[in-house]
């Protein structure tokens, strides 16, 4: 039987369900989940009251990957296809997706939060957007069909982030918090022909990404805010770097992190704010004005942006393994409280029992 592991409240642990499989309507798949990731977004719905658009109880869950096994009317065509789901799947109709912006689009739906999500053995999604997987090539750079879920967030949210900030060669990126999504954003900035710091408190991360992208690694716990800036302005002259139009990507998701972030503003200078976080934060907005610099949200990623993301993995520009760990599906509350307590320090993907 299918199951899901569905919270229930934040009080009480995710429940293990079983339910009945239906026929997929014109333009659904069916998708046996090889594995799921787990999100700080999925931490924010279980611990820190931060309400789903579906009412619970509701299966958590966005970073999926699997394999279609049953396909709608019109979606014949992914039968049989190994594929990623994308974390946030615009419905392709309306103006705004008409106009190439999926990310607002409000009739979107988002896996874990709108639908049920991927903490289970199978997830019915719209095949508008699903990202094909050769597993050939992913077999060649080592990687599982499970470990390629973390693309579905992980991966393509700071993907999409360094695309709109026009992250590119010659650029100095500084990348704040070097977590799930961190990672990543320092692994693409580099690809994309940019020098990356890379800031964070945890020493382990701050050596992963030394040796994954980042040309320069700074503990935040080392310096005050104007020590920081400082340490970064020094390294930028002795490489040859622009001292203004940094580009600040703040993936902490914390709100220390984000004023730190924010402090490290020049003229020029765009921020991108990709990690979340409930916490409030007060700043002076008119730093932005003078230094004439940009703040950019940033909320997913367009399904047609997933190629190119999953491209850098298969091309081996951007590493997964260093930064994934898969555990069974079983371990979904022990996983969670793991994560939460700050004690993984890779990307956690569980994965189903076949």
């Amino acid at each position: 039987m299918p199951i899901r592991w569905m919270m229930v409240s934040g009080d009480e642990p995710l429940e293990k369900v079983t339910f009945d499989l239906e026929e997929p309507g014109p333009g659904d798949v069916v998708v046996k989940i090889s594995g799921c990731g787990v999100c700080h977004t999925d931490l924010g719905f279980y611990y820190d009251g931060v309400r789903t658009n579906q009412p619970l109880p509701l299966t958590l869950g966005h970073e999926i990957s699997g394999i279609v096994t049953q396909a709608g009317e019109g979606a014949e065509e992914w039968l049989g296809q190994t594929v990623i789901v994308p974390a946030v799947m615009p419905c392709g109709e309306c103006d705004a997706c008409q106009r190439g912006k999926g990310t607002i689009c409000r009739a979107q739906k988002m896996p874990g939060n709108d639908i049920e999500g991927g903490f289970a053995s199978h997830i019915t999604v719209p095949s508008r957007g699903l990202c094909p997987v050769d597993t050939d090539r992913l077999a060649s750079v080592g990687l599982t069909l499970a470990d390629v879920s973390v693309v579905a967030d992980a991966l393509t949210t700071p993907y999409q982030a360094a695309v709109q900030a026009g992250v590119g060669e010659g650029d100095l990126v500084i990348v704040n918090g070097t977590g799930g999504v961190g990672g990543y954003a320092v692994q693409v900035a580099a690809a994309m022909g940019a020098t990356v710091v890379a800031i964070d408190v945890v020493p382990e991360k701050l050596e992963a990404v030394a040796e994954n992208g980042a040309s320069l690694t700074l503990n935040a716990r080392d310096f005050d805010a104007r020590g920081l800036k400082k340490e970064i302005i020094g390294f930028a002259k002795t490489n040859g770097l622009r001292t203004s139009e940094w580009i600040i990507m703040e993936c902490s998701g914390t709100a220390a992190g984000q004023a730190a972030a924010f402090g490290l503003l020049n003229h020029g200078a765009t921020m991108c704010v990709v990690g979340f976080t409930m916490e409030k934060l007060e700043v002076r907005l008119s730093n932005l004005m003078a230094y004439h610099a940009r703040l950019l949200g940033n909320w997913g990623c367009p399904p047609e942006l997933y190629p190119g993301a999953l491209e850098l993995v298969l091309s081996g520009k951007v590493k997964l393994s260093p930064f994934v760990e898969q555990r069974p599906l079983e371990d979904i509350n022990d996983v969670f409280r793991t994560v939460h307590d700050g004690k993984a320090v890779r990307r956690q993907i569980l994965v189903p029992a076949e």
